[in-house]
């Protein structure tokens, strides 16, 4: 009897086999073990969506007039890189007695050796007895408890088909709306590829109308009153907040825009007794933050580092896959399971010998405390990232890996560090029949703030000063009334932490409101592992541009969201797909009403390109220059992954090749 382990990658398949019998034998694609069961795997993708003129000869030139192209059997075809690793596994897979599933903890991986399995036509009764490994962690501890963990891998069908659903109808989607587009942008004169994806479209919306609001804005003088009120040696001040009568005067933000009413409060109130109606104090904890997902990772990397989105994955990947010093790196989970909490002392001991700047905040760890985070009701296929219990010596690590390092083993660290505790008050004046508030905080006990290496108290108001404890009922004293003029000021720019934040926060940008609710459900725009993908497409097809830390779109970007409808420039769209995803995963969704209403809203986008006129904001556009984007980077399963997003990997090939021939 003989087991196959098919690995995602060839690092997974090498630390499934380290702690499986020895001796090890290394073939060509596969490591042979003492007890004849065998390692093999992927290389990332081994298979992808074959180009169009693969369904139909004709398809090779872009012609308006063959669109929409939807596939009646999907095909997939062998990358040719990988053709060799598919025949070793094709081979072992018949010559096993039983087959195990040992891809990447999450849709895509689920997906990835799945297809492989279909594509070799592994017996079907071998097929119904595989096992599915889940490996979060490379160290020999972690895969020898996934090891006697493994599960039904018919447990994980509705995933796959999924992840399936996404791919294909990126594909569908991608495919046919970027010929669409850049067919008619080229009848305008230009002559570059007008990309468009129903995510990365989105994203290149959100960019344009941010960069159309900061354009046209024009500055407006606002007004803040405040009432002066002396106690003992110092001063409060209290803010006016206007009452109902006063909405006239107000924008829709409840900003004062008219200096006359302020002066007259101030006129009213100078001189009268200022009674206290309202009086608040106490104290509100504030728990550590969850330990990272990949997207809250980013943000904060490119907060404090100004590093990117893309950046950041690659130097998780090689902390996991090259040091395996820290957990699965794309996972979109902030959650840990109770298992894991065992380790915990191990883990912190590894920091603190990997990071040594973190010793004193592993000495300081009370390991007795266990914070919200551990919950296995939260926690699937994967958990947060978080360290491993081996260390490495500092010097081993570059300097990209140890901040990022740093960053992940201080998030986790923290989960031991009690609640940040606030002195919170609030008091509400009336003086001549207005209202006006006074509030304050201050940090008593700085708990896993102390992590952060800030002084935050510095923000917070001295509330024995600024806001004493007065008990209802006392009358004080306005001395006078204060005016602040003020301007109001354009939205800020995107960065690429905005950006990020913006894509995983989708709901506040969506136009339908209905939809907001199930969208905070959601994992937001594309997936953990794509979103650096996605920009770093955007860039290279020069549809962004950056201005320092500033993200802006490209003036062929702007004309490619000023064509197009406004379904594909905005998030609803594709958020509305992710619910559905979701679901199909949940099995509360089928993936052939899915596809089929794809299909016919892909029909009606393409005949109403057919019979519209080339929109002025692609005509006269400037072609693009030769993208000069700096060193090739090279990326594992999220590089791979990112084409589906943008109208999968096979379109963004087509393109290339086919733009050319085009029209």
């Amino acid at each position: 009897m003989t087991r196959l382990y098919i690995a995602e990658k060839p690092s997974l398949g090498r630390a499934i086999a380290a702690v499986l019998p020895r001796p090890h034998k290394n073939n060509n694609g596969y490591i042979e073990v003492g007890n004849g069961d065998i390692v093999t795997w992927c290389i990332g993708h081994l298979l992808e969506q074959v180009e169009p003129d693969a369904y139909d000869e004709k398809y090779k030139k872009w012609n308006m007039m063959d669109l929409p192209i939807i596939p009646q059997q999907w095909q997939l075809a062998p990358r040719k890189s990988a053709k060799q690793q598919l025949s070793v596994v094709r081979k072992l897979a018949k010559q096993a007695t039983e087959v195990v599933h040992a891809g990447d903890p999450d849709r895509e991986g689920q997906l990835l050796v799945d297809e492989v399995i279909d594509y070799v036509k592994l017996a079907a009764a071998k097929k119904a007895k595989m096992q599915r490994l889940l490996i979060s962690d490379l160290n020999p501890a972690a895969v020898k408890r996934a090891l006697g963990k493994m599960r039904s891998n018919r447990d994980f069908i509705p995933l796959s088909v999924s992840a399936l659903a996404r791919s294909r109808a990126d594909w569908l989607y991608g495919m046919n709306m970027t010929r669409a587009y850049t067919l008619l942008g080229q009848k305008g004169g230009y002559r570059g590829v007008l990309s468009v994806g129903r995510v990365q479209t989105p994203i290149l919306g959100l960019v344009t109308r941010r960069d159309d609001e900061i354009a046209n804005f024009i500055p407006k003088p606002f007004y803040e009153l405040f009432a002066l009120i002396p106690y003992q040696d110092n001063v409060i001040r209290a803010r006016w907040k206007p009452s109902e009568a006063c909405q006239p005067w107000q924008d829709e933000d409840g900003r004062i825009l008219n200096r006359k009413l302020c002066e007259n409060v101030v006129n009213r109130i100078k001189g009268q007794p200022a009674e206290v109606t309202e009086s608040e104090r106490k104290e509100t904890r504030q728990s550590p933050p969850l330990p990272y997902s990949l997207s809250a990772l980013q943000i904060d990397a490119a907060k404090r580092f100004g590093m990117s989105a893309a950046d950041v994955l690659a130097t998780c990947q090689s902390l996991y896959e090259m040091h395996k010093v820290i957990t699965y790196p794309r996972s979109d989970c902030r959650y840990l399971p109770l298992d894991h909490y065992k380790q915990a002392g191990d883990v912190c001991q590894a920091v603190a010998k990997t990071a040594t700047e973190l010793s004193s905040a592993v000495s300081g760890a009370d390991m007795s405390l266990k914070s919200k985070a551990w919950n296995d009701k939260k926690v699937d296929a994967h958990h947060a990232i978080i360290p491993t219990p081996k260390s490495v010596s500092g010097n081993a690590l570059s300097a990209s890996e140890s901040k990022i390092y740093q960053l992940i083993a201080r998030q986790y660290l923290m989960q031991f560090y009690p609640a940040a505790i606030y002195s919170e008050a609030r008091l509400v004046f009336t003086i001549a029949g207005g209202t006006f508030i006074a509030k304050g905080r201050q940090l008593m006990s700085t708990g896993w703030r102390e992590l952060l290496g800030r002084d935050d108290s510095a923000k917070d108001q001295d509330l024995a000063d600024k806001v004493p404890p007065l008990e209802k009922g006392t009358v004080l004293t306005c001395r006078d009334g204060e005016i602040k003029d003020k301007m109001t000021e354009p939205p800020k720019p995107f960065t690429e932490a905005t950006l990020l934040q913006a894509m995983t926060g989708i709901a506040r940008f969506v136009s339908d409101s209905s939809l907001k609710k199930i969208l905070r459900d959601t994992d937001g725009l594309g997936t953990e592992a794509t979103r650096a993908g996605i920009l770093d497409i955007l860039f290279k097809r020069q549809l962004l541009t950056r201005q320092g830390k500033s993200i802006h779109a490209t003036e062929a970007g702007r004309g490619l969201i000023y064509a197009l409808p406004d379904a594909a420039t905005y998030p609803d769209m594709t958020a509305h797909w992710e619910h559905q995803l979701q679901e199909m995963a949940e099995k509360k969704c089928a993936y052939q009403p899915f596809m089929e209403a794809l299909q016919s809203q892909v029909q009606q986008m393409m005949d109403n390109v057919k019979h519209s006129e080339v929109p002025p904001s692609l005509r006269e556009l400037k072609s693009p220059e030769p993208f000069k984007g700096g060193k090739k980077r090279r990326y594992s399963k999220g590089a791979a992954k990112t084409g589906s997003k943008t109208g999968s990997r096979t379109a963004t090939a087509t393109k290339r090749k086919s733009s050319k021939k085009a029209g």
